[in-house]
C-alpha cells in the first residue's frame, strides 16, 4: 500500500501561498522530488553543502586518512624547524609557502593540525548524528503508537537520560573511551558515546509525530487492509516524520561539534598525541597575545563547520514544510493593488 505523505494542509498566510506557475511546475512530481527542488533553490543551504563537502575532501586528502597518505608534506605529529618565527606563510591560493597555517611552540606544522582536528570534529559529527537518528527515531515511534506502558516505559527511560547534565555524562563517557582504546578507534568510540547520550530530544519530537500520524485515515486504511504494527510503523508512519527527523538530526550533528570541541578543550576529549580543534585552542590560549594565528585556524573551521551544517538544517526545514515559507510582502502589495 502506498504511504500518503501528506493530507489536508492549513491554509497559508497571505504571501505565503504558491502562485499557478509554482503549483504548475510540482504537478505531477512524488513528494521527494519536490523536496529536492525546494532545497535546491535555497541558495544558502546549497553555498553551504558545497562549503562543507570543500572542507571535507581539504581535510581527508591533505593529510590522509585510514592509512591512505595525502598530498601534503607534514604530519600533524612531525616536529620541524621554527620559520620566521612560526608566523603563517600563505599568501594567496596560488602561494601557500612551507608553513601556510604557521607553525606552533615545538614547530608542528598547524596547518595539519588542524586538518586533522577537523577530521575529528567531522567523524563525530556523522556519527553523532546517525547513532542519534537511529536510537531517537525507534524509541520515539515505538513509544508514539502503542501508547500505555510502552510508552511510560520509554519515555522515563528519556527523562532519566535527559536530567543528567550532557556536559558531564560526555566527559565521563569520553574517559571512557580514551580508556578503552588507543589513538583513531578512540574517537570513532567518542562519537558512539556521544551519540548514545543526545537522542533524547529527538526522540520526543518523533513520539509527537507519531501521536498525530497514528491517528490518520491512511494508518486506519493499513490497519483494516491487514498490516502488521511494524509495517505500519516503518513503511506508512516514520516515511511522514522524515522531515522531522532530518531536520532535527542536522541539528544534533551541529551540537555534537561544539559539544565534541568542549570536550576537548577541557581535557574530556580527544588526547594527546591525537589533536582536536578544541584541544588546538586549549594548548595554545596562553599564546592568544603572542600568536593569534594558533587561534585563527581551529577557530575559523569550527565557525565554518557550524554554520553550514545549521544552514543545511534550514534548508532541508524550508523544503519538508513548505509552510515555512517566507513572507513576501511585496506579493501582497502586488495583490492588494490589483483587487
Amino acid at each position: 500500500m502506498s504511504t500518503t505523505f501528506s493530507a489536508e494542509t492549513p491554509s497559508n498566510p497571505p504571501g505565503t501561498e504558491p502562485d499557478g506557475s509554482a503549483k504548475a511546475n510540482t504537478k505531477g512530481l512524488s513528494q521527494g522530488q519536490i523536496v529536492r527542488r525546494r532545497f535546491l533553490d535555497n541558495t544558502a543551504a546549497i553555498i553551504s553543502l558545497v562549503v562543507f563537502g570543500l572542507i571535507c575532501i581539504l581535510a581527508f586528502s591533505s593529510i590522509g586518512f585510514a592509512g591512505i597518505p595525502g598530498w601534503w608534506k607534514y604530519d600533524h605529529r612531525q616536529f620541524t624547524e621554527q620559520i620566521n618565527g612560526g608566523a603563517p606563510t600563505f599568501v594567496s591560493l596560488f602561494n601557500w609557502g612551507e608553513h601556510p597555517f604557521g607553525q606552533d611552540r615545538i614547530g608542528r606544522d598547524m596547518f595539519a593540525m588542524t586538518m586533522r582536528g577537523t577530521q575529528q570534529s567531522i567523524i563525530v559529527m556523522f556519527l553523532v548524528g546517525l547513532i542519534a537518528c537511529v536510537v531517537g527515531s525507534v524509541v520515539g515511534a515505538v513509544s508514539g503508537y502503542f501508547r500505555g506502558w510502552v510508552e511510560a516505559v520509554l519515555m522515563r527511560m528519556t527523562d532519566v537520560v535527559i536530567i543528567i547534565p550532557i556536559i558531564v555524562m560526555a566527559a565521563v563517557l569520553g574517559q571512557i573511551a580514551n580508556r578503552l582504546v588507543g589513538e583513531g578507534i578512540g574517537v570513532i568510540l567518542l562519537g558512539i558515546f556521544l551519540g548514545l547520550a543526545t537522542w533524547t530530544s529527538l526522540a520526543r519530537l518523533v513520539r509527537g509525530e507519531f501521536l498525530s500520524l497514528r491517528e490518520r485515515e491512511f494508518v486506519d486504511a493499513a490497519r483494516i487492509a491487514g498490516a502488521s504494527n511494524n509495517r505500519i510503523i516503518f513503511k506508512h508512519i516514520l516515511p511522514n516524520a522524515v522531515g522531522v527527523i532530518i531536520v532535527n538530526t542536522t541539528l544534533l550533528m551541529s551540537t555534537a561539534i561544539l559539544l565534541e570541541t568542549s570536550l576537548s578543550y577541557i581535557g574530556f576529549g580527544v588526547q594527546p598525541p591525537d589533536t582536536s580543534l578544541g584541544l588546538l585552542i586549549s594548548q595554545n590560549q596562553e599564546a592568544f597575545q603572542t600568536r593569534p594565528w594558533l587561534f585563527w585556524w581551529p577557530g575559523l573551521f569550527i565557525v565554518a563547520i557550524c554554520l553550514c551544517i545549521n544552514f543545511i538544517g534550514d534548508g532541508l526545514r524550508d523544503a519538508f514544510d513548505p509552510r515555512q515559507k517566507k513572507f513576501n510582502a511585496k506579493r501582497v502589495k502586488t495583490k492588494t493593488a490589483g483587487n
